[in-house]
């Protein structure tokens, strides 16, 4: 049992596979269907996302401006200002964006009314607004 070398010949590349070797990258019919591939979409990524942005932003300022209603009719009932007359505002200076008026319309027979506050912004040239009620007996407050 001796050193035998093995006697399997190298292989040998065949020429498709040097023809295939030297083809790296991409073709110019590739590189231009990419192109446009990526001209196509980018600019539906981009209106999608500046949709959810302006979605986003339309959430928040209902939802601030539901709680600043809330907030403003609820001092309104308690401290009785309405019966005053003191019926607009805004919330400067923590919430300059938003300002506020109120109704009090008879309701029934005249022993309710209702008082609604209405909070008003701007957003993207459009006056935007929330607008929160309840009924108060105007004798017992």
């Amino acid at each position: 049992m001796g050193n035998r070398k093995s006697k399997i010949p190298p292989r040998r590349v065949a020429s498709k596979d040097r023809k295939r070797k030297s083809r790296l990258g991409f073709t110019l019919i590739e590189a231009l269907v990419a192109m446009a591939v990526v001209a196509i979409i980018l600019p539906l990524a981009m209106a999608g996302i500046s949709l959810a942005l302006t979605l986003g932003s339309d959430a928040r300022h209902r939802s601030e401006a539901a709680t600043l209603a809330s907030s403003k009719l609820d001092e309104l009932v308690a401290t009785g200002d309405w019966q005053l007359g003191l019926l607009s505002g805004d919330f400067q200076p923590d919430h300059p964006d938003y300002r506020w008026s109120a109704t009090v319309q008879s309701w029934g027979d005249g022993t309710v009314d209702e008082l609604e506050v209405q909070v008003f912004w701007t957003a993207q040239q459009h006056e935007r607004s929330v607008t929160l009620g309840t009924l108060i007996n105007p004798g017992n407050t």
